[in-house]
Order: structure tokens, then sequence, then C-alpha cells
């Protein structure tokens, strides 16, 4: 048989066996490297995979660690998590329900401008959703909202994390793309591309964020109109009204100059990601330390977390390089190549099998895991294909936050699911987000129909 046929074979087969022994429960890091060096022995064996390939992996490692563009991610992981740890977001997501809570709906509106501001201030997903499902949820329930529209609002608006900067998950993507975009237009004899960067990836998600942002409102207003029923008015007691003012000033003001200081600066090219992720991690510091809220218990809790998170998403993305340097010099990637080129319906359909494919994995995998997996093998295909990378990376981005949202095994369900109490059945919890996986559907549809919404900003700031 002939080798090549043999080693794209064994690379479909290296693919399905990954997703096979995820399904059984092992560690992704680990997986993604033991099962690509299992494989990598058979190919050995039938004489059709070269060891010394993996002599590139120490470079690519240390290359890894002395980026100076995903030094943000512990940064601004760091920033999200010292908001969190002093109980800024809990005062925060307080107070605006107290300024909406005349209206009906008002509890589940500020919710989602709450979700909307952490994502900008934290960009970790996980974290937002456990947060207001723990203060939000208790309080939405007791106003008496329908169990299923909250719980479909907290699971929407905590993963707005995902698509609105500053994003980690846009971070690696805009790293990865940058570097994919150049070597491709390379081989295509453009040696001077216009470069790739995180910022334009920030700059691109804006306004799609914003979008999802709207839809989410428009539900809720929907809602209110037609069910008033399902998300009651809860009118502030006659006595706080005098302090509302002064509470939302306090607890929205700080947090908004933070945000607008760092994705300010990014947007404006004033600092890079990595200066402006500093800046927002002090700035947190100082703000937690302005409420007394600042202390070692609190910085030690805040640093460990940090690393923690930080540490696994680097151990899947050292994993995920074993996978990708096995896949490659066996053929997958020409499989992948010519798999992607003949589809009917040419570059749109290309596009959109991949953006299926990374939906279905978002049943099983973290969105950093697929990040990890399936950009480096289906990016260089589509850009290929002159796909535009910015609208690439972030169309990637909201269509795994709806996965993150999909039941049965949407992260962020299991998430509130884990902090919910006991009388909120999880069949309401899945009941309630499908209206907001459509709104997403919605929003992915809009982008595609109108790739402008995400290619504007960053041209604009460009010229």
């Amino acid at each position: 048989m002939d080798p090549i046929l043999i080693g794209e074979i064994l690379a479909a087969l290296m693919f399905f066996g990954v997703i096979g022994f995820l399904l059984l429960g092992f560690p992704v890091a680990f997986t993604l490297a033991g099962v690509s060096l299992l494989f990598g022995a058979v190919g050995l064996a039938l004489d059709i995979f070269d060891p010394s390939n993996f002599g590139a992996l120490p470079n690519r490692y240390i290359g890894f660690m002395t980026n100076e563009v995903l030094v943000a991610v512990p940064l601004f992981i760091f920033m999200g998590v010292m908001l969190e740890r002093s109980q800024i977001a809990e005062q925060l997501l307080l107070t605006m329900g107290k300024l909406f809570g005349n209206l009906r709906g008002g509890l589940g509106i500020s919710v989602v401008l709450v979700g909307a501001m952490l994502a900008a201030s934290t960009g970790v997903v996980g974290a937002t959703v456990v947060t207001m499902g723990l203060i939000s949820l208790p309080a939405m329930l007791r106003a008496g909202y329908d169990p299923k529209l909250a719980s479909g609002v907290i699971c929407a608006s905590g993963t707005l994390g995902q698509i609105i900067p500053p994003s980690t998950v846009l971070i690696f993507m805009g790293d990865m793309l940058s570097g994919i975009n150049s070597q491709v237009q390379m081989a295509k004899g453009n040696f001077a591309p216009v470069p790739v960067s995180v910022g334009d990836l920030f700059a691109g998600a804006l306004l799609p964020g914003m979008l999802l942002v709207s839809l989410y409102l428009l539900w809720v207003i929907f809602k209110a109109i037609t069910d008033p029923e399902s998300c009651p008015a809860t009118p502030v007691p006659a006595d706080e009204k005098g302090e509302l003012l002064r509470e939302v000033f306090v607890a929205l003001v700080p947090p908004l100059l933070l945000v607008l200081a760092v994705l300010g600066s990014i947007l404006g090219g004033i600092a890079t990601p990595t200066e402006a992720a500093s800046v927002g991690a002090v700035g947190a510091m100082i703000l937690a330390a302005l409420r007394w809220r600042l202390s070692f218990k609190t910085l030690n809790e805040t640093v460990i977390a940090t690393a923690t998170i930080t540490s696994m998403v680097f151990i899947i993305l050292l994993g995920a390089s074993v996978f990708s340097v096995v896949f490659r010099m066996m053929g997958g990637d020409n499989l992948v190549h010519e798999f992607l080129s003949n589809l009917p319906g040419g570059t749109m359909a290309a596009v959109v099998v991949v953006m299926m494919i990374m939906f279905f994995l978002g049943f099983i995998l973290d969105t950093f895991e697929i990040i990890f997996i399936v950009i480096p093998i289906t990016a260089p295909v589509l850009l290929a294909l002159d796909v535009d990378p910015v609208w690439l990376g972030v169309l990637v981005g909201v269509n795994l936050q709806t996965s993150f949202l999909t039941p049965p095994f949407g992260f962020a369900l299991f998430y509130l699911r884990g902090v919910a109490p006991a009388t909120l059945p999880t069949s309401a919890i899945y009941k309630g987000i499908l209206p907001f996986v459509c709104l997403q559907i919605v929003a992915i549809a809009i982008l595609f129909i109108f790739p402008g919404i995400v290619t504007w900003l960053p041209r604009l700031i460009a010229n």
C-alpha cells in the first residue's frame, strides 16, 4: 500500500482515537500527547514516521514560554480573579440589580449588562458564570422569575467572556493566526503580508460582542412584554433610593474606567495586549485596596487560581503540540487540505464544515483544547482559500461560545448546575438556555452575511 495513504489513514485514526479516549474520561493534555506518541510508534514501525521530528518540540515549548504576547494570558486571568475574589463583581451585580429593579425584566437586563462588563474585565468564563450563579440566581428566583429564564440569562451572559475582549481565547487565536497567516502568505508568494495581531482580533470581536449583548437584551425585553409573570419588577425600597445613585457610581465607574483603560490602550495602539494586561492586573489590585478588600489571603488565593488556570491551559498547549507534529508529519494536513478544498460550495462551505466540527467538539472538549487541536489543522487551508483571518478568528470565538451553551454537554450549564440550589431542576437549565442558543446561531448567521461587522473596526483603526 502507498506509504502516503497509510500515513493519512493513521492521521485520521489518530484524530478519532483522541476523541475516543477523551470520551472515556482521560485527561486532555496527556491524551493528546499519549495517543500521538502511540500512533507515532506505529508509524515508525511502518517506516512512515521519523522520530527526529520531535526534535523541534523543545524549541517550540521555549517559544511558548518566551512569547511576549502570551504573557498577557496570566495577567488577564489575574485581573479577572482579583475582581471576583475582592467582591467587586458581586457589588456590581447587586447594585445594577437595584438600578433596573423597577422595570419588568430589570434583573435580567442587569445580569446581561454586568455579564458584558465582567467579560470585558475578566475573560474567564467559568468564574463569571459561577459568580453570577451564586449572586443573581437566588435573587431572581426570590423575585419570582421563571427558573428557565433566570438560568438562560445567567449562562448566556456568563459566556460573553469567550468573545468580548480581553478574551484569553482571542489572545491564543490571535497569536496562532498571526503565524499561520504569515506562512500561508509567504507560500503564495506574498513576502510582505499584512500582519494579524491580537489587537486586530480584539477590535474585530468588539461589535459582534455588542451584537450578542443586544440580542440577549431584546430577548429579555420580549419576555417582559409577552410574559410579564416570568420576569416581574423588583422595586427598590423607598429608604434605599436616596443612596442608589451613589452606590451605582461607586460600583460601576471604577471597573468601567479600568476596562476602558485596558481596551482603549490596546485598540488605540498605545499599548500591546501584554502591557495593557499588566495595567489591568495592577488596576484590579488598586480597586481592591480602595475598597479595603486587598489582603494577603485575597492575593494568595488570586495568585494560586491564576497559576492553576494558566498551567492547565499551557499543559494542554504542550500536549496539542505533540499531536500537531505527528498529525502533520503523517500527512494529515494534506488530507484536511484536500477534503476542505474539494467541498462543493467552495470557500464558504469549507468554513461551515469547520464551524460544525468545532461546534460538535464543544460538546466534549473545552475551548482551549479545541483551538489548539483544530486551528493548526484547518486554519492554513482556510487562509489559503483567502478567508480573512480576523473574521475567521472571531467567528470561531462566537461558534465556540455557542457550543459552550448547548445542552446536554455545554460547560456553562455544568458551572451553573454546580452552584444552583437543588430545587432547580437540571431540565429547567437546559430548557432555559435553548432560546439563547438560537440567538447565538442568529448572530453567527449575521456575521456570515455581513462580515464587515467584524472587519470594519480593525481596518478603521489600521488606517
